[in-house]
C-alpha cells in the first residue's frame, strides 16, 4: 500500500490520540473553570461539549479547542454578581441570557464581516488586563487551597481576610494543593500527559483511601449533570438590555483571547484563517451552550496549544474529544465529585499561570509605548474589578489614541541631495528646501477633530512675517500621503486653506492622494482647487509641475541639476 493510501489512516488515528489527551486535560478545567464563575460543575460541561462539537464542525483552525476559559468564566462571575449577588436561582438565569446575547452579538458581527473586532482592543490593554486578571482568579481559588474563607469581594480586603486566618490554614489542604501544583509544573513540558486529569485520579484516589474529608479538606460534591431540552431563561426587559451591556464586553474578551491563539498557531503552522467564519463558528458555540445551560466559550491557548502538542491535525480531534468527554460524563461524574477542592485551585492555578509573564509587559516600558496603558489595566482589575477595569482600561487607550490623533505635527518638506526624495528638514537638516515653494505634510491622517489645527498650522506659514524670506513661496505642496479618506470636515478645512493661498496669489497642489480622498476632493468641485491641483502622484511630480509653471532656470540655488518639465500627467499649473 502507497503512503497516501496510509496517511488518511494515519491523520485519523492521530487526531484520536490527541482526543484522548485534550479531553483528559478539558474536563478537570471544566470543572475547575465553573469554580470560577461561581456555577455548578454541569455548566462547565456542558459549555465543553458545546465548544468542542460546534467549532470542530463550523471553525476553520484545525488546532482551536473551544471550551470554557478562566478569562471568560471570570467576567461572567463578576457580571452575574454585580447583577444579582444574593438569588442563586436567578443568577443561572443571568448566566444563560449572557452566554446566549454573547453568541448572538458573536453571529451578528460575523454576517456583518467585522473579522478585526478584535483590534478595537489594543495588545497591551489585553496583556494587561490578561495579567491582572490572571492575579485576581490565583488570589480567588486560594481559600479552596487553604481551607478557609473570605467574605470579601475586592482583591485588597479579600487578600487581608486571608492573610488574617493564618491560624486556621488546614495543613492537609495546603499540602495536597501544593503537591498538585508540583506534579503540574513537572508535567509541563509533556505536553502529551494528561497532568490535570492525573492529579485529578490521584486526589480522588487520596480520598478514597483515607477520607480526606475528614480532615476538613472539602470536596468538589454532586455534579448534577442534566441534559435539558434548549430553552430561554426566563428574564425581564431590562434585564436582558443590563446584560446586552454586559454581553459587548465579554464579546471583546472571548474574541481577542479566542482569535489571538487560532492566528497565532496558523501562522506558525502556515495554515490560512478566516476570521469572520470563526467569529459565525464562536457564535453558533456560545448559542448552544446557552440554550443548554452552559459558560461562555472560547479558544483559550493552554487548551490549543495541548492539542497541537499531543499531535492534532485536523478538526476532528475535537470531535474525538468531545465524544471521549461525554462517555467520561456519563460514566465517571460520580467519582469526579470525590475531587478535593485543593487539587482543583491547583488546576486553575496552574491553568492561569502561563499568563503570568512579567517579560511579556517589560517590552513595552523598553519601548516606552503604552505603558500607562498597561499599569492601568493591571490596576484597574485589581482595584476597580474585572469588567469595570477592563472598561478603564478600554477607554483609556482609546483617549490616548485620539489624543495623539488630535495633536497636530506638520513636517516642511526639502529634496534629498540632487535626487526626487523630499524628506522632513527638521530630521534631515542636508535636505533643502526649493526656492519659492512651500511644501508641507500633516504627520497623522486628517480627520474631523485635528484637521482645522494642522491646515491652520499650514495657513500660518503662508502668512507674511516681518523677515522677509529670500524666496518667498509661489508654489504651496501639500502631501497626504497619511490620509486614505477626508470626511467632512478634513474637506472644508481643506477647502479654506485653498482659498485663503488663492487670495495671497499662492497656487495649491496636493500630492500622493489615495484614490478615495482624490475622488471627494473632485466632487467638491472648487475653482481654488481644480482636478488639475490633485492629480500629482509623488512629491517630486508635485515640484516638477510648480516649477514648470514657474519657469524655474535649471540651476536656481544649485538645487535643480536639469531644467525643469512639465508634471507626469503633462499639464501646467498656472498661479492664482
Amino acid at each position: 500500500m502507497s503512503t497516501a493510501d496510509t496517511r488518511p489512516t494515519a491523520s485519523w488515528r492521530q487526531d484520536l490520540v490527541a482526543g484522548l489527551a485534550v479531553a483528559g486535560l478539558l474536563l478537570p478545567e471544566a470543572v475547575a473553570y465553573s469554580s470560577i464563575a461561581g456555577l455548578p460543575p454541569g455548566f462547565g460541561v456542558i459549555a465543553l461539549l458545546a465548544g468542542l462539537a460546534c467549532y470542530g464542525l463550523l471553525g476553520r483552525s484545525r488546532f482551536a479547542v473551544v471550551s470554557a476559559t478562566s478569562s471568560s468564566a471570570a467576567v461572567l462571575a463578576a457580571a452575574t454578581a454585580s447583577l444579582t449577588p444574593d438569588d442563586a436561582g436567578l443568577r443561572l438565569a443571568l448566566a444563560s441570557g449572557l452566554v446566549l446575547l454573547t453568541g448572538l452579538f458573536f453571529l451578528g458581527a460575523g454576517f456583518a464581516r467585522m473579522g478585526a473586532l478584535s483590534a478595537f482592543v489594543a495588545k497591551p490593554v489585553l496583556r494587561g488586563f490578561t495579567f491582572g486578571l490572571a492575579v485576581v482568579i490565583i488570589v480567588k481559588q486560594l481559600p479552596h487551597l487553604l481551607g478557609v474563607t473570605s467574605p470579601f469581594d475586592d482583591i485588597l480586603r479579600f487578600s487581608l481576610a486571608l492573610y488574617e486566618q493564618s491560624s486556621h490554614w488546614n495543613p492537609l489542604s495546603v499540602a495536597l494543593g501544593l503537591g498538585a501544583l508540583g506534579l503540574l509544573m513537572v508535567l509541563r513540558p509533556y505536553r502529551s500527559v494528561p497532568g490535570a486529569l492525573l492529579a485529578i485520579v490521584l486526589g480522588i484516589a487520596a480520598q478514597s483511601c483515607w477520607g480526606l474529608d475528614r480532615f476538613g479538606v472539602a470536596l468538589v460534591g454532586n455534579i448534577d449533570l442534566q441534559f435539558r431540552a434548549p430553552s430561554l431563561p426566563g428574564l425581564s426587559s431590562s434585564e436582558w438590555l443590563r446584560l446586552g451591556e454586559l454581553a459587548f464586553a465579554m464579546l471583546f474578551v472571548l474574541y481577542a483571547e479566542s482569535y489571538s491563539s487560532i492566528r497565532s498557531f496558523a501562522l506558525k503552522h502556515g495554515d490560512p484563517v478566516s476570521a469572520n467564519r470563526d467569529l459565525l463558528a464562536l457564535g453558533v458555540a456560545n448559542l448552544a451552550s446557552g440554550l443548554f445551560g452552559g459558560m461562555p466559550v472560547g479558544a483559550g491557548y493552554s487548551a490549543t496549544s495541548a492539542n497541537e502538542a499531543a499531535g492534532a491535525r485536523s478538526r476532528l480531534a475535537a470531535w474525538f474529544a468531545a465524544l471521549v468527554v461525554l462517555l467520561a460524563v456519563l460514566t465517571l461524574l460520580p467519582f469526579v465529585a470525590l475531587t478535593p477542592l485543593p487539587v482543583l485551585a491547583a488546576i486553575v492555578i496552574h491553568a492561569v499561570g502561563h499568563s503570568l509573564k512579567p517579560g511579556e509587559l517589560r517590552v513595552y516600558f523598553d519601548w516606552r509605548r503604552d505603558r500607562l496603558v498597561v499599569l492601568l489595566a493591571i490596576t484597574g482589575v485589581l482595584l476597580l474589578g474585572i469588567l469595570p477595569g477592563l472598561l478603564a482600561a478600554v477607554g483609556a487607550s482609546l483617549l490616548m489614541t485620539l489624543r495623539e490623533l488630535s495633536r497636530p505635527k506638520v513636517a516642511v518638506l526639502g529634496r534629498l541631495g540632487e535626487g526626487h526624495d523630499f524628506v522632513d528638514i527638521l530630521a534631515h537638516p542636508e535636505a533643502k528646501p526649493v526656492p519659492g515653494l512651500l511644501i508641507m505634510r500633516p504627520e497623522s491622517p486628517l480627520f474631523f477633530a485635528n484637521a482645522e489645527q494642522i491646515l491652520s498650522m499650514v495657513q500660518q506659514r503662508l502668512q507674511p512675517s516681518d523677515a522677509p524670506e529670500e524666496h518667498p513661496p509661489r508654489f504651496l505642496i501639500l502631501s497626504l500621503e497619511e490620509s486614505p479618506d477626508l470626511d467632512g470636515s478634513s474637506i472644508e478645512c481643506l477647502l479654506g486653506l485653498a482659498r485663503f493661498a488663492h487670495a495671497r496669489g499662492v497656487g495649491l497642489l496636493v500630492a500622493r492622494l489615495h484614490e478615495p480622498a482624490k475622488a471627494v476632493l473632485a466632487r467638491a468641485n472648487a475653482p481654488e482647487l481644480p482636478r488639475e491641483s490633485l492629480i500629482h502622484w509623488s512629491v517630486d511630480d508635485a515640484v516638477s509641475s510648480a516649477l514648470a509653471s514657474l519657469g524655474a532656470p535649471s540651476a536656481e540655488a544649485g538645487l535643480i541639476s536639469q531644467p525643469p518639465s512639465t508634471s507626469r500627467s503633462g499639464k501646467h499649473i498656472a498661479l492664482p
